[in-house]
């Protein structure tokens, strides 16, 4: 078998990953499941940040998913708590270990603020065998989703790039002005595998309201630009919006995580020339 989570085969080639879904969270039952399970995205986003925490729909959603096929489309989950200190990480990463037994993909964590909160969600992420911090018994539920035996399960499921042959993603919000005085040492923290600046929030964090006009304030572009240079510096790709209008530009510029449509996706396929 290749590689079960799609949008690291991507990745590794160099190539965009586009995504859907919102952050205030999505229907999850097994029929929105099985409607989800031949999106066009590489994978989708399911908002719990702001959305609710919902462990059981989201369960009854991957297995609506893996009825169609496995592995299914990657799912990255925003994770209900906040990167602000690696006690917070620990006292809630109870959340990480039910949510990768429903057969996950990966997270975005929010308001990463430090290098030792970060990795404290890597070592979540983690087997006890690797050094982590996640236990046995949720292997076999997990598996079925990805279509794969528990031990393959065991084998696969651990942060890429990391390990090479991993299966799981943590994306990063450096997205206020604590996170973004750690930014250069927060995205070489190992496991981390994109990044992001988060630019309503940042903007509230510099006083403003989130609103799309203050993301073009000196300050916040400043922000935007520190972000790419630390994700740069690192080798981490950058997650940022695009239009057809600068999607090559910024693509270039070595975006490759993309909040998306079909026609944003059809239109980078075209850039890439003849296949």
């Amino acid at each position: 078998m290749g590689r079960i989570n799609g949008a690291i085969a991507k990745l590794e080639k160099g190539k965009p990953v586009f995504y859907t879904g919102g952050h205030g969270g999505m229907p999850l039952d097994f029929d929105a499941g099985v409607q989800m399970a031949d999106t066009w995205a590489d994978y989708i986003n399911v908002g719990m940040e702001h959305g609710p925490l919902d462990l059981a729909g989201l369960s009854q959603f991957m297995k609506g998913m893996a009825s169609v096929r496995t592995p299914t489309v990657p799912v990255l989950v925003e994770l209900p708590f906040e990167g602000r200190s690696p006690e917070i990480v620990q006292f809630n990463a109870w959340q990480v270990r039910q949510l990768l037994t429903a057969g996950v993909h990966g997270f975005l964590l929010c308001h990463a603020e430090t290098p030792d909160a970060v990795a404290a969600v890597v070592d979540a992420m983690r087997y006890t065998f690797r050094g982590g911090t996640r236990g046995s018994g949720g292997q076999g539920t997990a598996a079925a989703i990805w279509g794969v035996s528990g031990a393959e399960y065991l084998d696969r499921a651990d942060p890429w790039p990391l390990n090479p042959d991993g299966e799981l993603l943590l994306g990063l919000k450096i997205e206020n002005r604590r996170a973004l005085d750690n930014a250069e040492r927060t995205a070489k923290v190992p496991g981390v595998a994109f990044a992001e600046w988060g630019p309503a929030d940042m903007s509230m964090s510099h006083g403003y309201r989130g609103e799309g006009a203050d993301f073009e304030r000196p300050e916040l572009q400043a922000a935007r630009q520190r972000v790419f240079d630390a994700c740069k510096a690192a080798g981490v790709p950058f997650l940022d919006g695009c239009t057809e209008e600068n999607l090559a530009e910024k693509v270039a510029a070595g975006v490759r995580v993309i909040p998306g449509t079909p026609e944003l996706k059809a239109f980078a396929e075209t850039l890439e020339g003849p296949r």
